[in-house]
């Protein structure tokens, strides 16, 4: 019990900043409301399972960018997400590269201001 409590606050955020990102990018659209916070939850859970692969398989050309190809990894991140939640639409690879920019720091201010 005492780990739901961070892991709700976590999933509210995720589905905050995808709900405002897709107020702010026009290729990122979600159908409804249960598509958003299913795509908040796999996107949590993508983030713990299915990025420290992707950022170890992709380790020399993250290392050769000097970290910047980690942008490109949380990119596709979103769009594997996407791919997999219905309802959840990315129009292009540059949307998921700016949303995830802006994701990233969105959350991040806010968990700020909150804990």
């Amino acid at each position: 019990m005492g780990n739901l409590v961070p892991f709700l606050l976590q999933w509210g955020l995720t589905s905050l900043s995808l709900w405002v990102a897709s107020y702010l990018f026009s290729g990122l659209r979600f159908a409804d409301g249960g598509s958003l916070l299913i795509a908040a939850l796999l996107l949590g859970f993508a983030n713990a399972v299915v990025k420290p692969l992707l950022i170890l398989f992709t380790l020399p050309l993250t290392v050769l960018t000097m970290g910047l190809f980690l942008l490109v990894v949380n990119a596709l991140v979103l769009m594997l997400v996407s791919a997999v939640v219905g309802g959840f639409t990315i129009s292009s690879f540059w949307t998921a590269f700016f949303a995830s920019i802006f994701i990233s720091l969105f959350s991040l201010f806010i968990s700020g201001i909150l804990f």
